[in-house]
Formats: C-alpha cells, structure tokens, sequence
C-alpha cells in the first residue's frame, strides 16, 4: 500500500524499503555561573531510516483471560468484523476510540484551508489493529467467551455476536507462585504450567516459538496484562545482574512469574511490556534485555486517574499555580481491585501513582524548594458491585496569589478495561515501529537502534522505565509530543513548535515550497470572519474578535 504521506523534500528520499531523512536535531546546553545562565545551542546531524515493510504482527498476552485481555481481543475482532450493535442508547459501532495511535490527528501544516490533521497512525508505516494475531496465557483455563462473560465489560448484544469467535480460543497453562499475588487469586488458578522455574522458563520459550511458526506471524511482542504482584526485593547474587538471574532460575530461588515471562521473551528475541505496577525489570533483566538488544518497556498502564493527574497537575504548575495536596480516591470492583484489596499489591500500586507528579514539581524551583513536594495519598478500595466501571475522585489543592487556596474537586467514572485495551494496542504498535527504526549521527555514522529501555513509551505508563541516569517525563503533553516530534524526525519535519509567527505578524510570510519565495499568506478559502490560527478582520486598522469596537 501507498504511503499515505509523500515529503517533497531534498531531505526525505525513498527506497524500496526505507523512508531515509536527515534532520537537525537543535539542543541547548546551559552553564550557570553566579546567578547568570550561559545558553550555547547545539546542532546534531541525524539521518532516521524507517523500514517501510510492515510485518505480521503477534501479541502474546499474560493474562489473556482476565478483563483487559478479553476486551482488547474482542474489540480487535469486532472492528475487523466491522459489528455493530443496539444499546439503550441507540445503535454503536466498533471503533477504537481512546487510542492514540487510531483515534488522534497531529498537524502536518498549512494548506488552503487551514491547518491540515491526519490520523496518527498515518505518519510512518505501521500495524493496523484490525491484522494483529492474538494468543497467550492465563491461569483459568476458561475459553476468552466464557472469559468475557465473567468480565462483565462488554454489552450482552455484542458478546452474543462475539462468543463464536471468542470460544474458539483458549490461553495457554501460565505460572501461578502464590506468594506474589493475592491469596483471592487461588481460586481462579486451575491451569497452571507445572516444574521448576527453569522448566516453566522452557515451556514459556517453547509457547512462542509454538505461537510464532503455527500462526505464521513475523515477530511476536509478549505483554503482560496479568494481576499486579508484590514488589521485588533486589538481592545480590539473585537478581541483580543478568548473569546471577539466570542462574537464580535455574536454582529455583525467588523469581516473580513476571520477571520470568520477561526473561522467556527476550531469550526468544521478543520485547516484553509490563502493564502493571510491580517491578519485573529487576536489574538482571534490564542488563539482559541490553545484552541481546530487545526492547523492554513499562511499567502499569496510564489510562484513567492518573493520566488526568498527568494533565491537571502540569497545567497547574505550569500557570505557576501551586499544588499543596493531591488526594486521590478509586474503588473498583474487577478482579483487578480485588487482588489490589491485598496490601502487598496494593503498595506496587500506590508506588506507580504517586510518582507521576515528581518531574512537574521540580520543575518550577519558584513554586517548590529543594526536596519539597505536595502531600500526595492515593487510596483503592474493592467494592464488588461497580465491576469494571471504576470511580476515581481527586481534590487538588493548591496555593495561589497573596496566601489564597484553590480547590478542584472531580469525580471521574471510567470503565477500567474499555480505556486500558486501546492502550495494549497502542503500546504493541508503537513498540514494533520502533524496531524499524534506525539513525546515525555524522560523528558516529554506524546505525543504532533505540535504547533496550524504550522510554518512548512512557506517555502511556503511570511509571515510565527509563534508562539508567534519564530523567524522568511524567507531563502528558511532553510525553506526546515526544512521539510526534520522533515520528516528525523520520520525516525530516522540525518538532510542531505552535508558535504560527505567519500569522501573528502585520506582514505574514509564508515561504513557498515552489520557489522558496517569501509570500504573503493569506486567508483559507474556508475561512469566515473568525478562524482559529488566522487573523480576524481588521476595523480601522485594530483587530476585533469578530466584535465592533465600543469607544
């Protein structure tokens, strides 16, 4: 299929496999003596190379039977299937609304009427959703139809039209060790890959290997989607370098099934994703992954709560508002909640959430000294009867001019599963592109890869793995903006600056791409007296609002 978007540029050229750019990626480095900041801007040469040949994509997913793992199945194939059905509502239709990648435009620029948007997933070669082969595993040995219903997630319409698709497939036997998740858990664990933990390493391999020749699938990406476990201690001599953790397997010492679903996939040459707040990427696993050069990301999905308080905590701080105290509480009523209802859970938990404020606040040393941050508590209860239709309330309260205090109240109610699932999607997309993509410097002109740690995709994780000595971006709108500038790069388009100078000046000027002449631009064809991004009518040479001026 055609690129949808075709550069006309000196620095895009396209071969029969690549798109090949170059592009001038402009830092600032800043010294400050005494008070007084020295700013020196830097230019490096990139060329980005992105493979244009998109691969048949499979995803394994730990926890394929649990409510995140049926809804991203099913909604996969009711948008392939192209179903419809009636609510109380009225009619809906599959669509993947919540996804980044499928459901948000960026701006690609100016053209005769307007600012031109196009859908995300349009800027550089990548999976549909729709072609994604699914599989994976679970500790219920319940069909995904049966699942679903448990689930409670989707309308009964539409999982009547489902559960012939869906009781076709089966999860495989996964790892269930007792003391990393609830005790609640137990009852649901009837299938179970039996051994040793080097055994049920082996079998794991052998589970990809098995899904990647039968499904005829290019590459797999294994996910984790499974319930939240207990934090892991960092002991030496067991998991603290990659060497001691395969050995620490193979003795049958203290090792999550996370971690070890970890190690199966990068032995297998398989990025793995963690989609829970416990931390599987103990040293020995980040050291491996970089040993073999597999991409690893994480940690715990960024969908509903905190991903406001991303938004809502960066605007105040931002405005130079200053929050004092976040309190946040949610109660749930999924499977999720009640494995959180256990304390040792629940903390891997509250971890994830209550760091996503720390790099926003630190950014603003007018607001907050040294070492100072709001109080932050975050509270999760099980309540049973609100299944996966989750409440979240927050009071943000911050201190403003002269002593003042500013209090913002929200309730949020969001379907845990509905928003987690164009999340899976987003996060497996994203992560196959990036292992098409390449880039040299002019001082260093061997092609790399991305960082094993693939940072990129910290706008979707409530607790973005970096690599070791990064900082830390928790902000919604830099995360994003990370994405689409890289993507840009790719290109050989300059980051989306949003400063529009052509159109804040008394004599706008375009450059033509023609005949690289400065022009003067003008009003879009569709433009009416008011435009957003163009310049309102001039009444005697002042600018209105589409409003007479009163004198």
């Amino acid at each position: 299929m055609a690129d949808p978007i075709q550069m006309n540029s000196p620095d895009v050229r396209y071969t029969e496999k690549h798109i090949e750019s170059q592009y001038a990626y402009n830092t600032t480095t800043v010294s400050c003596d005494d008070g007084k900041y020295t700013v020196t801007p830097c230019t490096t040469r990139f060329t980005f190379r992105t493979e244009r040949m998109v691969p048949r994509l499979g995803v394994m997913l730990v926890g394929w039977g649990g409510n995140n793992g049926t809804t991203v199945t099913a909604a996969v194939l009711a948008n392939k299937l192209g179903l419809s059905w009636r609510t109380k509502d009225g009619v809906k239709k599959a669509n993947y609304f919540g996804s980044l990648l499928q459901a948000s435009t960026v701006c690609l620029g100016s053209g005769p009427d307007g600012e031109v948007n196009v859908p995300f997933r349009d800027l550089l070669p990548m999976v549909h959703p729709n072609d994604i082969v699914f599989d994976g595993w679970d500790i219920s040995a319940m069909d995904l139809g049966r699942a679903m219903e448990r689930a409670k997630v989707l309308d009964w319409s539409l999982q009547e039209q489902l559960r012939p698709y869906m009781a076709k497939l089966k999860p495989r036997p996964s790892v269930y060790i007792p003391e990393f998740i609830a005790a609640n858990q137990e009852e649901r664990a009837d299938h179970l890959i039996p051994g040793t933990k080097a055994e049920q390493l082996d079998q794991i391999r052998k589970d990809i290997q098995d899904f990647k020749e039968k499904s005829g699938v290019d590459k797999v990406i294994v996910l984790w989607t499974a319930n939240t476990e207990c934090f892991c201690d960092i002991i030496p001599g067991v998991n603290d370098t990659a060497n001691n953790l395969l050995a620490a397997i193979q003795a049958g010492a203290e090792v999550s099934p996370s971690t070890l679903f970890a190690v199966a996939s990068i032995l297998e040459g398989c990025a793995y994703i963690n989609g829970s707040p416990q931390n599987t990427f103990v040293p020995g696993a980040v050291e491996l992954a970089m040993q073999k050069g597999v991409f690893i990301a994480g940690d715990d999905f960024k969908s509903g709560q905190t991903k406001i308080k991303s938004v809502l905590v960066d605007f105040l701080v931002s405005a130079g508002i200053k929050p004092t105290s976040i309190v946040s509480y949610n109660h749930l009523g999924n499977n999720d909640g009640m494995n959180l209802s256990a304390p040792a859970q629940f903390r891997s938990k509250e971890i994830s959430k209550s760091n996503v404020v720390d790099d926003m606040v630190q950014s603003n040393p007018l607001l907050y000294s040294p070492g100072e941050k709001p109080d932050h508590c975050v509270v999760i209860k099980y309540v049973p009867y609100v299944g996966d239709s989750k409440r979240a309330m927050d009071e943000y309260t911050s201190e403003i001019m002269m002593g003042g205090t500013n209090t913002i109240a929200m309730h949020n109610t969001c379907e845990d599963s509905l928003l987690a699932s164009p999340i899976i999607l987003d996060l497996v997309i994203l992560t196959e592109l990036c292992q098409r993509i390449s880039f040299c410097t002019e001082s260093d002109p061997a092609f790399q890869t991305f960082h094993s740690v693939l940072s990129l995709l910290a706008y979707l994780c409530k607790a973005p793995l970096v690599p070791q000595g990064t900082p830390v971006v928790n902000a919604f709108f830099r995360q994003r903006a990370c994405i689409e500038n890289v993507m840009r790069a790719c290109l050989g388009l300059p980051p989306q600056s949003h400063m529009q100078l052509e159109h804040k000046m008394q004599r706008s000027c375009l450059n033509g791409c023609d005949d690289q002449i400065c022009t003067t631009a003008t009003a879009p064809k569709s433009a009416a007296l008011l435009r957003n991004g163009y310049h309102a009518p001039a009444l005697n040479g002042i600018q209105h609002n589409g409003f007479e001026a009163h004198r």
